[in-house]
C-alpha cells in the first residue's frame, strides 16, 4: 500500500479520503531535518504553507510521486526540483473561490447598510436609526476589476442582486463576458466613471501596485464604495483615506493590507466610513475542507497513474525535443510579455508562429510559455505545460498556432501576434549566443539583447539627430542607457528606437519625451 505523509494540519475530510487508498501518517511541526529524514519512505506529501518542500526534500524522497498543497500558493515548494525529479505538484486553486467571493459581497452589503457602525452604536447604548440610512444594491452598478475565478463569482452574485455589472479585464473575451452577463469595459477609467461599488480581483504586480490612487479616485463617482479582498497594495491607502475624508468617494471595505498585520495606528483602521476585516476571504470551514478534499483526490489520482486536475509543474518532456526547444522557452515568455505590455485595447485573438527547426517538434511547452508571458502581468497563476490550455480556456483566450520555415537570416523564430480592439501588435524573438533576443517589433527589425531593467521604445521620423536627441534627453534627467538599437522601414521613413534603461523613467518624463520634435510615440516596458 502506498504511504502518504501529511506534514501540516488539514481538514479531516481530506485525511479520510486519503485513508481509503493509502497508509496515512500525520506528522505536523517537523523541522526541515526531520522531514528530510522521514521522507524516503513516502510516496506522497501533503502540506499547507508552513512546511517548506526544498530541493533537499525532493532529493531525499526517492519514492515521491506527488506533493499536494492544500491551498493556492506554492511558494514553499521548489517546483524546479520537483520537475527534475519527476514529482507532480498539485494545488487547490478553486477551493477558496466561493468563500472569497462571498466575503466581497458581504463587505459590499455591510458598506451599503452601515452594518458594522450600526452594530457598534447599538451596543454602545444608542438608538440612532436615522444616522444609518443606507442604499439598495438593486439597480446600482457594480464594477469588477479582474474576471478570474473570484471576480467571475462576484460578478455572478452581483447579477443575482439585480445590479448592473461592468468589468475590466483585457484577457477576457467578449464571449466570456457575455456568458457572465456583464458589460466588458475598455479601461479602469471607464469602470470608475460608472461604478457605485467597485470590487478588486486582480493580482499585485509592478503595473498594478496602487492601481487605485489619487488620480483614479478623483475620477470616481461620489457614491463609489470600494471593496478590496485581493491584495493590499492595489490601493494607495493614504489616497483612499484622503478621498473618503474629502467626499470623493462614499466609503471602502478592506480585507487585505500592504503589510499584515497592519500598523494598528493606521488611519484606515479607525475611519468610520472604512470597514476593515483581518484577511478573512478564505477563512471558512467549507474552504478549508474543500482545499483538503481537492488535494487528497488529486494525490490519489496520481498514485493510481491518472492525471491530476490542477498540476502546477510540467511533466517530463522527451529529451530530444527538450534539446531543441528548451532554449526557446524563455524566448516565448519574453516575446509574449513584451507583446502584452505593448498591446492596447480588448484582446480579440492571439497567434503564435513557430518558424524553423523548432516547428518540427512538439511545441506544447512553447505555447505554455507564451501563455505564461501573456497572463503573468495580470495573474498569479503558475502556468505550466500541464495547465496552460486550461488557463487559456478559462480566460476565453483565442489562440491559434502556425508552423513554417524561418527567415533566411535566422535558423529559428518565434512570433506572437496579438489582435485587439485597437489594432495589432507583433513581437518576434530568437536565441543568440548570449540568450533570448527580441529581433522584431511590428514592422521594425531590431536586435534587443537579454537583460534586466526597462525598455524604452520610441517610434520616430527617421531624421538626422534623433538618436542624439533621445540620448541627450535621458542624460539630462540622469537616466543611464544600457543599450540602444534602431530599426527603420525606409530611409527617412518611420524608425523605432529601442533603448535599454538601467533606471526607471516616470510617466511624466515619457510624456515630455514624446513631445520632442519628430518623435511619434514613446512607451516604457519592464524588460527582464
Amino acid at each position: 500500500m502506498k504511504k502518504i505523509l501529511v506534514a501540516d494540519p488539514i481538514a479531516q475530510d481530506g485525511i479520510d479520503i486519503l485513508k481509503h487508498e493509502a497508509e496515512v501518517h500525520v506528522r505536523t511541526g517537523m523541522s526541515p531535518a526531520e522531514l528530510i529524514s522521514v521522507i524516503p519512505e513516502y510516496h506522497a506529501l501533503v502540506v499547507r504553507s508552513e512546511t517548506r518542500v526544498t530541493a533537499e526534500v525532493f532529493a531525499a524522497g526517492k519514492r515521491l510521486q506527488a506533493v499536494g498543497r492544500a491551498g493556492v500558493g506554492v511558494d514553499n515548494i521548489d517546483l524546479n526540483a520537483a520537475t527534475e525529479r519527476g514529482v507532480i505538484v498539485v494545488n487547490a486553486p478553486l477551493g477558496n473561490t466561493i468563500s472569497a467571493a462571498e466575503h466581497a459581497i458581504g463587505l459590499m452589503l455591510a458598506l451599503a447598510r452601515h452594518i458594522p457602525e450600526a452594530n457598534a452604536s447599538l451596543k454602545a447604548g444608542e438608538w440612532k436609526r436615522s444616522k444609518f440610512i443606507g442604499v439598495e444594491l438593486r439597480g446600482k452598478t457594480l464594477g469588477v476589476i479582474g474576471l478570474g475565478q473570484v471576480g467571475s463569482e462576484v460578478a455572478r452574485r452581483g447579477k443575482g442582486l439585480d445590479m448592473n455589472v461592468v468589468a475590466n479585464d483585457p484577457f477576457v473575451s467578449p464571449e466570456r463576458a457575455a456568458m457572465l452577463g456583464v458589460e466588458l469595459a475598455p479601461s479602469l477609467e471607464y469602470v470608475l466613471a460608472r461604478a457605485d461599488f467597485l470590487s478588486l480581483h486582480t493580482v499585485l504586480t509592478a503595473q498594478t501596485k496602487h492601481l487605485i490612487g489619487e488620480k483614479e479616485l478623483s475620477k470616481a463617482k461620489p457614491s463609489l464604495r470600494l471593496i478590496n479582498t485581493a491584495r493590499g497594495d492595489l490601493i494607495d491607502m493614504d489616497a483612499l483615506v484622503a478621498a473618503v475624508n474629502g467626499g470623493k468617494i462614499a466609503g471602502a471595505a478592506i480585507d487585505v493590507f500592504p503589510k499584515e498585520p497592519p500598523d494598528m495606528a493606521s488611519a484606515v483602521l479607525h475611519h468610520d466610513r472604512i470597514i476593515v476585516t483581518p484577511h478573512l476571504g478564505a477563512s471558512t470551514a467549507e474552504a478549508q475542507e474543500r482545499v483538503a478534499v481537492d488535494v487528497a483526490e488529486q494525490i490519489l489520482a496520481i498514485l493510481r497513474g491518472e492525471p491530476a486536475q490542477y498540476a502546477v509543474n510540467a511533466p517530463m518532456i522527451a529529451a530530444e525535443t527538450m534539446t531543441v526547444i528548451a532554449p526557446y522557452i524563455p524566448v516565448a515568455e519574453k516575446v509574449a510579455s513584451l507583446a502584452t505590455q505593448l498591446a492596447a485595447g480588448q484582446m480579440a485573438n492571439i497567434e503564435i508562429a513557430y518558424m524553423g527547426e523548432i516547428a518540427q517538434h512538439d511545441t506544447t511547452p512553447l505555447k505554455a510559455a507564451v501563455i505564461k508571458g501573456l497572463v503573468a502581468p495580470i495573474s498569479e497563476e503558475n502556468v505550466t505545460i500541464v495547465n496552460a490550455a486550461l488557463i487559456a480556456e478559462h480566460r476565453g483566450m483565442k489562440i491559434t498556432e502556425h508552423k513554417g520555415p524561418a527567415e533566411e537570416v535566422y535558423a529559428n523564430l518565434l512570433r506572437v501576434h496579438i489582435r485587439t480592439s485597437e489594432g495589432d501588435t507583433d513581437v518576434t524573438g530568437t536565441v543568440a549566443h548570449d540568450g533570448p533576443h527580441i529581433v522584431a517589433i511590428n514592422d521594425f527589425w531590431v536586435d534587443i539583447p537579454p537583460g534586466d531593467g526597462w525598455l524604452l521604445l520610441c517610434e520616430n521620423q527617421d531624421r538626422p539627430g534623433m538618436i542624439g536627441a533621445v540620448g541627450t534627453f535621458l542624460g539630462e534627467h540622469d537616466i543611464n542607457i544600457s543599450f540602444m538599437r534602431v530599426g527603420r522601414t525606409a530611409v527617412r521613413g518611420r524608425a523605432l528606437m529601442a533603448v535599454g534603461l538601467d533606471d526607471p523613467i516616470s510617466p511624466e518624463l515619457v510624456e515630455l519625451l514624446a513631445r520632442v520634435p519628430n518623435i511619434v510615440s514613446a512607451r516604457v516596458t519592464k524588460f527582464s
